[in-house]
């Protein structure tokens, strides 16, 4: 099932250093009724500033930007303001380095440039549904880094409490913190203080990966 549309428009800061194709993603929110443009940048540094002062709902931020900071810098700098803001790497990099070291710098989704527009729109709504995304092509990347992170890290999912573990259950379907609250019958509140638990106690930076390690553990 979709998401359901926001309440209001959604606050959209691109930052991005390829002219050309910031003005498609522009006109590809412009064309969808919920989302709404507030602001441009082609540097991380004149992002930072317009995020500060916009204060959008969610910002669209390059990878590889040849001037000034690059957009892994750029997002914890982000991460290190009060900013409330949904941070998405929009990229052409589908190394696993780049999209390991994006999630656990705190972005909320990682998407390829060349992703179809309509799925684009699609995943931008799950991630401000409360969902962390990443393109279907780089599921299997991020799975084997977590693998491979595995061997090095010793995680013991008996560490785990039963409310913990029926969490990492859920973040394995993707549910979101409020549909996880729905679904267990808690606060989203107590939701939120779990996940930072269960975060800390398996060594991970995100939900997502907490998730796909979930997965690979079957616990499904």
């Amino acid at each position: 099932m979709p998401p359901p549309l926001p309440p209001h428009d959604i606050r959209v800061l691109v930052i991005d250093d390829h002219p050309l194709f910031r003005r498609g993603v522009l006109q590809l929110l412009a064309s969808t009724p919920h989302f709404k443009t507030v602001g441009e940048a082609d540097t991380g540094d004149e992002g930072i500033a317009l995020a500060l002062a916009l204060k959008p709902d969610l910002i669209l931020l390059d990878l590889n930007m040849k001037k000034g900071l690059d957009g892994i810098a750029t997002l914890q700098h982000l991460q290190g303001t009060e900013l409330d803001a949904k941070i998405v790497i929009l990229t052409v990099s589908d190394d696993p380095q780049d999209l390991v070291t994006a999630i656990r710098a705190g972005a909320e989704g990682y998407l390829l440039k060349d992703t179809d527009p309509e799925q684009m729109i699609g995943h931008l709504n799950e991630i401000m549904f409360g969902r962390t995304v990443i393109s279907d092509t780089l599921t299997h990347c991020l799975a084997a880094a977590l693998r491979d992170d595995s061997m090095k890290t010793l995680r013991q999912p008996s560490a785990l409490t039963e409310r913990e573990d029926n969490i990492v259950r859920c973040l394995a379907q993707g549910l979101s913190n409020k549909l996880i609250a729905r679904e267990l019958g808690i606060m989203e509140s107590t939701v939120k203080v779990h996940i930072r638990n269960l975060l800390k106690k398996l060594n991970f930076h995100s939900r997502l990966e907490a998730a796909v390690w979930a997965v690979t553990q079957g616990q499904r």
